[in-house]
């Protein structure tokens, strides 16, 4: 599971025109999902995305996490993020989970954030065409590759 992380100072996401999910200060997170994803890797990522400390405190140091400032996330799903580039200049995505593998491992992670985060997260829509909309603040970006541990 990769998740691309960027810290924002807002983020939205639009499906046929209407917004879908909007939050202030917090994370909009890409989230791709593999075929060999698991349950366990939902539950270390959440973890490890919650207890990110990138926000500043009052020295202006990345000291704090998103409970720290009551941050919110917005968790899009992104199948490209597993995109295969090694041969010819067409993107190959059979590393990506197909949608009976990958669907319930995205709404796990809802759950997962939302129990580690301890309020509702706003989403986007598994399969849909989105426009995702952010003001990246930093900016900041982290990769976490959840087959990437040790």
């Amino acid at each position: 599971m990769i998740a691309v992380i960027q810290r924002v100072t807002e983020a939205s996401v639009r499906i046929d025109g209407e917004i879908k999910g909007a939050i202030s200060q917090g994370f909009l997170i890409l989230l791709g999902i593999t075929h060999l994803d698991t349950q366990e890797d939902t539950e270390w990522l959440s973890r490890k995305i919650i207890g990110l400390r990138v926000f500043s405190d009052s020295e202006g140091k990345m000291n704090l996490d998103l409970l720290a400032t009551e941050g919110s996330i917005l968790l899009i799903s992104q199948f490209t993020l597993h995109a295969s580039t090694k041969k010819g200049n067409r993107p190959s995505f059979l590393e990506a989970a197909k949608p009976e593998v990958a669907i319930p491992l995205y709404q796990s992670m809802i759950t997962q954030l939302e129990s580690d985060l301890g309020k509702t997260i706003q989403t986007g829509e598994f399969g849909a065409d989105m426009k995702v909309s952010l003001l990246n603040d930093g900016p900041v970006t982290i990769i976490i590759d959840s087959k990437n541990r040790i």
